[in-house]
């Protein structure tokens, strides 16, 4: 199989025929655009989410945390419990041990998570460290939660496109950059990375009674818009020069001749309302940037209109972060 994140028809065939239970203590598993498990817990809903990341760095770890925290997030709960599984390569020293530690207690207090437990293990094989965090949260029963998007909603997306493939090369390819682009804009690139949590606009958005929300990631936001529109067997239309896109991604995208439509591009929601304007206007007024970028149709088709050309969506393949 190709690196990066498995096709869906892969996943289908053999990933999500399996994730069944009879067990009444699981309300709904995870899904294409659906990324989470939610089972009963008391009078709530628990909500649970995973990410595993190969870390380069120490700082890496970050990654993980925000992924699964994310998921969660976008089922209308609020995080709040991690639990972290470190695979170690049999070359790790104990003070590097310590250090992905510190990383990780930062990582869940920035998210607000409680880091409570895990597993650590060596294997011989690995060159670097894995993590794979699972994080928690509640979702009252009372509370609204996103039923799926539906043909003629506003489709509505938060911060920018690519945030998350603009901060890993920045971070990973610094002095590359530099051979063309000032420090300034190379850090400024790397700093995207204080952007990557939707939990924020998650509760704004549950509390507009959005009718779904997906937040975006591997494959970039041509891939989430189509399990958006998959996971809930409508079509779509989307106008390509109103998904907001920062500058500094569109040169670290140059530079690598990549996509920035097919960047992971985590710190991203999209969601699903009939009033796109009036939760633009919610999150704005909660300091988050956010755009109607197109609607959903009655049709099968998912179109990207650029001016005067239209394209349609394929489904998901490898994120153009692969290439480098």
């Amino acid at each position: 199989m190709k690196t990066g994140k498995i096709s869906e028809s892969v996943l289908k065939r053999s990933v999500l025929k399996y994730i069944k239970s009879g067990n009444q203590m699981v309300k709904n598993g995870a899904g294409v655009g659906s990324d989470c498990a939610i089972f009963v817990c008391g009078n709530a809903l628990g909500v649970q989410a995973a990410a595993v990341f190969l870390l380069q760095q120490p700082a890496d770890i970050y990654y993980p945390f925000y992924k699964a925290a994310n998921n969660v997030a976008c089922s209308g709960a609020v995080p709040g419990m991690a639990l972290l599984t470190l695979t170690l390569p049999e070359t790790a020293e104990e003070r590097e041990l310590q250090e992905l530690m510190r990383e990780a207690d930062t990582a869940a207090k920035s998210l607000g998570l409680q880091l409570a437990g895990g597993h650590t293990a060596v294997l011989a094989e690995l060159s670097a460290p894995i993590a794979s965090v699972t994080v928690t949260g509640i979702l009252e029963e009372a509370a609204p939660q996103p039923k799926g998007a539906g043909p003629g909603q506003d489709i509505v997306m938060t911060k920018w496109a690519g945030l998350e493939g603009t901060a890993l090369l920045a971070e990973r390819y610094k002095d590359r950059l530099r051979e063309r682009y000032p420090l300034h804009m190379i850090e400024e690139a790397a700093a995207f990375k204080r952007q990557l949590s939707v939990i924020p606009e998650a509760a704004t958005a549950a509390k507009s009674n959005v009718s779904a929300m997906h937040d975006v990631s591997t494959g970039g936001i041509f891939a989430a818009l189509w399990e958006l529109a998959e996971s809930a067997g409508v079509g779509l239309a989307v106008d390509l020069k109103k998904i907001p896109i920062k500058q500094e991604t569109v040169e670290v995208c140059e530079f690598f001749a990549l996509s920035p439509y097919e960047l992971l591009s985590g710190g991203c929601l999209l969601m699903t309302t009939d009033s796109g304007e009036r939760l633009v206007q919610a999150l704005e007024a909660v300091h988050i940037p956010a755009a109607v970028i197109g609607r959903t149709t009655d049709g099968n088709d998912r179109v990207v209109i650029n001016e005067e050309e239209s394209r349609f969506l394929e489904r998901p393949k490898t994120d153009e972060i692969t290439k480098i």
